[in-house]
């Protein structure tokens, strides 16, 4: 019913709200606008999506089944269409943070869904005899199960996505790792000189934690592709029949082109949210190698005059409003600081999960905005931190030859030579002499020329094995 004002009345069993004429959502969704005004993050729109592709595989469904008469089926399915196409996307205005464990997006899609099928079929908004959001888009459904199994549609898309990020950067860090296979620099442990290394040594180590971490990614697909769809409320199917389920199963994997199954156990996935501290768990432990790299780089590349000075970041910005010519490690920073985020958000997925209670977890809403949105914030920081830093890092082999030629640490090289007593009294003398190591050890009279540069050769210092024995 139609009011003045640009406004129609739509009518619940709590009462009447007025809804603006030209909103394709209805009563549910203006009640939740003003309910959960609250943190200015609007639902995922992969989620939307995806709870989208759930509504059109239940159509289909129903188009099969003879549910409902096949031109609203058809109706609905076109109106999906349409909003995957990329329509009406303002029309989906409620609140991340939301109670009701995702009642009031199931009902927001719903209400779209349902105005657009009208309106295709000849009816106005606002005028549910045509087509209902309960009785024909929401017919054999439960929020409980259409929002986890949407949930779960997501993230898979994002996994896959994360997941080629990860091979951009795991194959970024390798080439680095042979381009700089020819620097010998010092190692650090504890922030102190350690024993040398090559540059391209280190970008090995990080290339390993990210090929682990891809690992993780493609394993973590695994545990999301079971659905509770057709477990309605609870689990346990009430109101739709296991010809509809086994139906939209089949009809979502050939959507998505996922490998989704029915779960055996449906009311197990309705109520325990472990799969998604699992798969955020794995993100945790991405950021954490992420974060320990970009602080490395961050310490390598410091200075250039003050700090290591051994690696040169590609320049992006202007680093200093005051100090000119001032150039800072933007994109480690950034990168470090979507790590930090996707750590914090692992809280909140944690907390959420084991605050659910019986047969439903109220709290999936705060599951899906924090998982998502570190899925999303690792393969955006990870994409641009591999395409406008790793790519461009130079390494400065004048600076790191410098710095391990003044280092005592080299004396360890001579210790299956001379001994590790001898080899300390020789770094102690050229810490106090002011000598290199190689000088101290000639000017000791204990080894030759000959052999001191035949122990402090790249390979002999970098491989497994005594230095200047490798091949015996």
């Amino acid at each position: 019913m139609e009011t003045g004002g640009g406004y129609r009345l739509e009518r619940d069993a709590l009462g009447t709200v007025e809804v603006p004429l030209s909103a394709y959502y209805g009563i549910h969704t203006a009640r939740a606008m003003e309910n959960f005004a609250v943190g200015g993050r609007r639902v995922n729109p992969h989620l939307i999506k995806a709870l989208i592709t759930v509504k059109k595989a239940a159509a289909i469904a129903h188009l099969k089944l003879n549910s409902y008469p096949p031109e609203i089926a058809m109706a609905i399915v076109q109106a999906c269409d349409e909003i995957h196409a990329g329509g009406y996307a303002d029309q989906f205005p409620v609140s991340a943070l939301q109670g009701g464990a995702g009642t009031s997006t199931n009902m927001n899609i719903n209400e779209v869904l349902a105005n657009r099928a009208a309106q295709l079929l000849g009816g106005t908004r606002g005028d549910y005899t045509v087509v209902h959001p309960l009785d024909h888009v929401n017919c054999c459904q439960s929020t409980n199960d259409v929002y986890p199994t949407a949930l779960r549609i997501a993230a898979v898309g994002l996994v896959r996505r994360l997941s080629d990020a990860f091979a951009s950067l795991q194959e970024s860090l390798q080439s680095k790792e042979l381009e700089f296979a020819g620097v010998l620099k010092l190692g650090r442990t504890e922030l102190m000189d350690a024993v040398p290394m090559t540059a391209g040594q280190s970008f090995g180590a990080y290339a390993k934690a990210i090929q682990r971490d891809r690992w993780r990614l493609y394993k973590a697909e695994e545990r999301l592709r079971e659905i509770n769809i057709g477990g309605t409320a609870i689990g346990t199917g009430i109101n739709a029949p296991l010809r509809y389920t086994f139906y939209i199963t089949g009809l979502l994997q050939e959507l998505t082109g996922y490998g989704l199954a029915r779960s055996e156990y449906p009311m197990d996935p309705t109520q325990n949210m472990d799969v998604f501290v699992e798969v955020s768990g794995l993100l945790k432990a991405a950021a954490v190698n992420l974060l320990k790299i970009s602080g490395d780089l961050r310490l390598l590349a410091s200075g250039p005059a003050g700090g290591f000075g051994e690696l040169v970041l590609p320049t992006v910005q202007a680093g200093s409003s005051i100090m000119p010519g001032k150039v800072n490690p933007v994109m480690a920073e950034m990168l470090g600081t979507a790590a930090m985020r996707v750590i914090a958000n692992d809280s909140a997925v944690t907390l959420a999960a084991g605050s659910g209670q019986l047969e439903l977890n109220a709290f999936m809403p705060l599951i899906a905005d924090a998982l998502l949105d570190s899925l999303e914030l690792l393969d955006q920081a990870v994409r641009l931190f591999t395409e406008r830093c790793i790519t461009g890092i130079r390494v400065c082999a004048v600076r790191c030859g410098e710095l391990l030629e003044h280092s005592t640490v080299l004396a360890a090289a001579f210790v299956g030579h001379i001994g590790y007593e001898q080899s300390a009294e020789i770094a102690i003398q050229a810490r106090e002499g002011g000598k290199s190591i190689r000088q101290a050890v000639l000017d000791s009279g204990l080894l030759s020329g000959e052999q001191i540069d035949r122990i402090l050769h790249l390979d002999q210092l970098t491989m497994p094995g005594v230095p200047g024995r490798r091949s015996e």
